[in-house]
């Protein structure tokens, strides 16, 4: 005990406070317990894996050369330069530097991430995809794959110089990002190349979501004015449907890639008019349509008609940008193993619900909310008249506060009971 007037030891820091701890804890076990805590120890501290007799050895070796340079230094040595001197001097640390955490973490986001766009790079792509496709393996779940890439994009390096192309570059990140659940992941694998990883879904809400995520991103870069019309072409392929191993699923997903641009590049080298080839890409498994469903559907009425065509019935397919928020919109019939588990949140149906929304900056006007999605929303509303380009409208959903939105109508389709279905598109 002290006596009354000597002065207070220092403290020790944590990590030498912890590290003083763990020596009297370990002084209490078997060498057996010691050897496995050691093992687990030197691993995390050090990322070195090594046998649990030369854990205990250098541990012991700690200790004495800690007593021994106490004793030299007529002071308290802490055991971490203990630790520090004995794994330098048995070659473990060769160069040691030294690095702050948070800093260690940042040098290991940015190696697996792309500097310009914000995603995933290729690197990590190869790996997630193999830990993905695992995973699908052992619980039995389907597993989507889509390459995308954009048609045109040199025209734009050409024209307006890098920098143009590098926000165009950028828009198609964020496109990505928004349209996107947490359990999904986004890629860029090249230029203008990306890839998307989707857990849990089939080829039927793969192609939906890649329709979907090339139709906002035409409509975010329409403010550009680049003079070139710059598309996401898009290939889709699944576990197990099109392979059970990595090369055959990107293979698959590449070659439908290139098919779907042929197709709809080939007779329009301007890159206005853009249709789904007759073969399409998804799996052979789902070519065959039923007969009720080989006769082409009408197609929706884009809002910029402002009016259906008096000579037009009811609309019966929706635009492919509202296909995200309903999956029966695709005439694909399931694959030959269907799945229990279906993608979620993709669309929240707010149908026995009294979600509505107010529009316009007065509030004068409501429409009722049928369905919310990552891009956008459904609304009914009496009659589509005197329906801005744009809206500012306040959703009121069950469970959530009111939110203020921007959206942009892109759709819309007549319903039996005569009123309007207007899909809007999320504008940031």
């Amino acid at each position: 005990m002290p006596s009354p007037g000597a002065p207070a030891p220092p403290r020790l820091p944590i990590e030498d406070s912890y590290l003083e701890l763990l020596a009297d804890t370990l002084e209490s076990l078997d060498i057996s317990a010691r050897g496995q805590f050691l093992q687990r120890y030197f691993r995390t501290i050090t990322h070195l894996d090594l046998q649990e007799a030369q854990c205990v050895e250098l541990w012991d070796e700690m200790l004495t050369r800690r007593r021994e340079l106490s004793e030299h230094m007529e002071r308290q040595i802490s055991l971490k330069t203990a630790l520090m001197d004995v794994l330098t001097s048995a070659g473990l640390f060769r160069v040691p530097i030294l690095i702050e955490y948070d800093e260690l973490k940042k040098l290991q986001l940015n190696a697996v991430t792309d500097p310009l766009t914000g995603l995933y790079n290729r690197r990590l792509f190869s790996e997630a995809f193999e830990k993905e496709l695992n995973r699908a393996r052992r619980y039995g779940q389907p597993l989507g794959l889509v390459i995308l890439d954009l048609h045109r994009f040199k025209e734009i390096n050409d024209k307006h110089g890098h920098p143009r192309g590098d926000e165009v570059l950028r828009a198609a990140a964020t496109t990505l990002k928004k349209a996107l659940r947490t359990s999904d992941s986004a890629f860029r694998i090249g230029g203008d190349e990306f890839a998307l990883l989707l857990p849990q879904t089939d080829a039927a809400q793969a192609l939906a979501l890649s329709r979907r995520v090339g139709i906002v991103f035409e409509e975010s870069i329409a403010h550009f004015q680049m003079g070139v019309t710059v598309s996401m072409d898009h290939g889709v392929a699944t576990f197990p449907q099109d392979g059970d191993q990595a090369d055959q699923i990107i293979r698959v997903a590449d070659e439908r890639l290139y098919q779907l641009k042929h197709a709809n590049h080939s007779k329009t080298p301007t890159g206005g008019s853009r249709t789904e080839p007759s073969s399409s890409p998804a799996p052979e498994s789902t070519a065959s349509v039923p007969s009720e469903r080989q006769s082409p559907a009408p197609k929706p009425n884009p809002f910029e008609s402002r009016r259906p065509s008096e000579k037009s019935g009811p609309a019966v397919a929706s635009a492919a940008a509202s296909e995200i928020t309903s999956n029966r919109t695709l005439a694909v019939p399931p694959p030959a193993r269907v799945y229990a588990v279906a993608r979620k949140a993709e669309r929240v149906s707010m149908s026995g619900t009294n979600a509505y929304a107010v529009l316009g900056d007065q509030g004068v006007r409501r429409a009722r909310v049928l369905d919310l999605g990552f891009g956008g929303v459904a609304l009914e509303l009496e009659s589509q008249e005197e329906i801005p380009e744009s809206i500012l409208a306040v959703l009121h959903v069950p469970i959530l506060p009111p939110v203020r939105v921007n959206l942009k109508p892109v759709w819309f389709q007549r319903t039996p009971q005569g009123a309007y279905r207007i899909g809007c598109a999320f504008v940031s």
